[in-house]
C-alpha cells in the first residue's frame, strides 16, 4: 500500500511568513496539531507543530520570571521569540513521496517521533499529509483487502508470480502462504513484501521451490532469511 492510498489530499498550510499567534488560532479551530510550511511556490520548506509553539511561549515565561538580575547572570533570553510560522517551524521538512510504502512513512514516524509527514512531489511541492491515524487505519483494514493487495500488487505487479502458484489466506492479520515458487529468492522476497503489507501482524511461509540459487545474494539485509523445508 503506498502513501497516496491514505494520504489527505485537501491540506491546509501556512507561510512562513504567517504570524505564530495566526497559526495557534489555526489549529486550535480546525483542531489539529501541525501543518506545513510552504513557500510561494508551494514547496515545503518546513513543519509547525503545536508543540513549537508551546515551546516558544513556555521559553518567554520562563524568560520573564527571571529578573534583570537573572538576565544579567544567566545570558541571552531562553525563548528565541519567534513571531511567524518561518521563525519557530522545524526545517528543513522531513517528507514522503505519494508512491512510497505506507512502512516507509511508519518508519520516519517512529525513528523521528513525528505524528505527520508532508507529501511532496517530484518538485517537492505539497501533495498532501499522512499522520499516524492514518497508518492505524490502515492497519485495521479487513483480512479480505489484505489479501487482495497479496495477490495484485504483491505476487502479480511486484514479484511477476503467478497468483494461481500461491495460496494466500489471511485470519485476523496472520498471513500463510502455501505453493510453488521457481526460486529460492521468490520465497523470500514474497515472505519479505508480505510482511511490509499494512495490516499484516505475523507470515508463515510454507512455501517450496525448485532452484536454490537466488538472484541476489544471501547476504543482502534486506533479505530475509527463508523458511527451511525439505524437498
Amino acid at each position: 500500500m503506498k502513501v497516496s492510498d491514505v494520504m489527505t489530499r485537501n491540506v491546509l498550510s501556512v507561510s512562513p511568513e504567517t504570524p505564530l499567534k495566526e497559526v495557534a488560532r489555526i489549529l486550535s479551530e480546525k483542531r489539529i496539531s501541525g501543518v506545513p510550511v510552504v513557500d510561494g511556490d508551494g514547496r515545503v520548506v518546513g513543519v509547525l507543530a503545536e508543540s513549537d509553539i508551546v515551546r516558544q511561549e513556555q521559553g518567554a515565561e520562563r524568560d520573564r520570571g527571571r529578573g534583570l538580575l537573572g538576565r544579567l547572570v544567566e545570558g541571552p533570553p531562553l525563548a528565541l521569540e519567534a513571531r511567524t510560522a518561518g521563525e519557530a517551524m522545524n526545517s528543513p521538512a522531513l517528507t514522503v513521496a505519494p508512491d512510497d510504502e505506507l512502512a516507509e512513512a511508519a518508519r520516519l514516524m517512529t525513528g523521528h517521533g513525528v505524528n505527520r509527514l508532508p507529501v511532496v512531489d517530484g518538485g517537492g511541492a505539497l501533495a498532501g499529509i499522512v499522520t499516524r491515524a492514518d497508518l492505524v487505519r490502515a492497519f485495521a483494514r479487513p483480512d479480505a483487502e489484505i489479501e487482495r493487495e497479496l495477490r495484485e500488487e504483491v505476487l502479480l505487479r511486484t514479484l511477476w508470480i503467478d497468483p494461481a502458484a500461491v495460496q494466500v489466506s489471511v485470519r485476523n492479520g496472520e498471513v500463510t502462504l502455501k505453493g510453488d515458487v521457481e526460486q529460492k529468492a521468490d520465497a523470500e522476497l514474497l515472505g519479505y513484501f508480505a510482511s511490509r503489507v499494512p495490516g499484516v501482524v505475523s507470515v508463515r511461509s510454507d512455501l517450496s521451490w525448485s532452484l536454490e540459487d537466488p538472484r541476489i545474494p544471501p547476504s543482502d539485509p534486506h533479505v530475509p532469511e527463508s523458511p527451511r523445508r525439505s524437498h
